[in-house]
């Protein structure tokens, strides 16, 4: 019973919050560049760079720890 008159409380003090907001009118922007899409251009890398801090084993295979949320 204390749970359902602290609910009714807290939807109260929130209805009178709300009577509180000032009724403004809607805002609309026009915009033309929806759906714009940039061009899919690849870029050089270099593994070298990649993997200069990465721990490799013996035939180059890099190491890596298992990720914790597989089984």
């Amino acid at each position: 019973m204390e749970i359902n008159q602290e609910a009714e409380n807290i939807l109260k003090k929130f209805s009178e919050q709300l009577d509180q907001i000032p009724d403004l009118e809607e805002t609309q922007y026009l915009v033309d560049n929806l759906n714009r899409m940039r061009e899919d251009v690849s870029k050089n890398s270099d593994y070298e760079k990649i993997l200069r801090n990465a721990h490799v084993d013996k035939n180059g295979s890099v190491i890596s720890e298992k990720g914790k949320w597989t089984k």
